[in-house]
This record gives structure tokens, C-alpha cells and sequence, in this order.
């Protein structure tokens, strides 16, 4: 089943017009997807590691955890692009949530080029809102209410989180095509991967889960 987002629950913020994220301004073309059969292969709960030659800027250098796929299309979040001028504070105030000082700071990134003014908390499995929560594997959750984020900014709520601004998503069989088309290569995350690597180095980190050496990375697609 994929994941569907319930709107009346999420959270959602504004940026002046000059904010960083709109110079990554159209969003993922899904409006005709791939007519081929999906991969036995599901990625729900994997990473998607962007191979080199990646063609489309959005994407270079990516590492996206994957939250649902499945014959009906597929979800994930972009894990290694921090937004630059974006921060855990900034969104509670623009979103009236008051921040205790016992408050941890979280991360947030551009998690995607569609709706990128949504947002999402990927976490790990110590916590589950009331609603909302998606339970991905036995490992990782993400939730996608305000509930979360109020109870991060009392200082509760999940041990490890990030936070994401937009989400990528694929049409039926898109995401299959282009795998076949050497675009990306797969692989089951660690926590500190996802959570305890510098962004910088999440992208090397995450191909050497698969035991390649970036530096000899060829251009051939492959899964864990």
C-alpha cells in the first residue's frame, strides 16, 4: 500500500519569495508514468543512492530513504540536502509552536521537489503520534502532523528525527524505469547513516554500505 498523505493533518509553512528552496522550483514529473511492470524488488524502507551521472540537478549526489513503494508508485525523502536558511526554531515560531529550552535541536532538509512547502518528520521507532505515523519497517517511522512537532519542541517526542520540507515521488513504474536507465542504486540503511553522518558524507557512506568505492563507481545499476 503507499502511503497517501492526510492533509488536514500535516503541517505546512511559507517562505518569502527569496527563500533557497524555490530556485529548485518544478516538481517531479509524474503525469506520465512509465508503462512497464513494476520491480519484484520493493524499496520501501531502502535507501536510494543517486549514481553519478545523474542527470537531473534535484537529484545529483542524493540520498533518499524511501518511505513507501509499491505497483502504485513510490515516496521518499531527500536525507543529505540541509536547507540552508531553514532551521528547527524557525519553523515552530512560523508555526505558533512554542520551543522549550529543553527542546533538541533536529535538522531540516529539502526533501523533495514535490509540494515543498509540506513537511515530515522521519524518525526512528521510539515514537508514534496518535495519528499520522506511517510505520516503515521495524526500524524507521515518519509522521507527517503537527502532534510531532509539538512534542519535539517540549524537548519529547523521537530520540533521532529530521525534519523535511517536500518529498520525492514517482508515478506507477517510473521509479523502476529509471533504474533500468542507471540512475540509482539501493541499499538498506543503518540509523547512523541516516541520522549520525555529516550530509556531506552521507552520500559516500551509503555507497559503501554496498561495499563500492565512490572513486571506481561506474555507471551500472545494481541493488542490496
Amino acid at each position: 500500500m503507499p502511503f497517501h498523505l492526510t492533509k488536514s493533518l500535516q503541517w505546512e509553512v511559507t517562505f518569502p519569495p527569496d527563500f533557497a528552496i524555490l530556485a529548485l522550483a518544478s516538481a517531479c514529473d509524474v503525469s506520465h508514468p512509465v508503462d512497464m511492470k513494476p520491480s519484484d524488488a520493493n524499496l520501501t524502507g531502502k535507501l536510494l543512492i543517486a549514481m553519478p551521472d545523474m542527470s537531473d540537478p534535484r537529484f545529483a549526489s542524493t540520498v533518499i530513504f524511501m518511505c513507501s513503494h509499491s505497483d502504485e508508485g513510490a515516496m521518499g525523502l531527500i536525507i543529505n540536502k540541509p536547507q540552508p536558511k531553514v532551521g528547527f526554531g524557525q519553523l515552530l515560531k512560523q508555526l505558533e509552536i512554542p520551543k522549550s529550552p529543553s527542546a533538541r535541536d533536529a535538522p531540516v532538509f529539502f526533501g523533495g521537489p514535490v509540494e515543498r512547502q509540506r513537511g515530515f518528520v522521519l524518525h526512528g521507532n521510539d515514537y508514534s503520534a496518535s495519528t499520522g505515523t506511517l510505520n516503515v519497517d521495524d526500524t524507521f517511522r515518519m509522521t507527517a502532523t503537527l502532534e510531532v512537532l509539538e512534542h519535539m519542541a517540549k524537548g519529547e517526542g523521537p530520540d533521532l528525527s529530521l525534519l523535511a520540507l517536500g518529498y520525492a515521488g514517482w508515478g506507477p513504474g517510473q521509479l523502476e524505469f529509471e533504474i533500468t536507465q542507471n540512475g540509482w542504486l539501493s541499499c538498506a540503511p543503518t540509523i547512523d547513516v541516516v541520522f549520525g553522518t555529516p550530509d556531506s558524507d552521507k552520500w559516500t557512506a551509503a555507497l559503501k554500505l554496498l561495499g563500492i568505492d565512490p572513486l571506481l563507481l561506474s555507471s551500472t545499476a545494481g541493488h542490496a
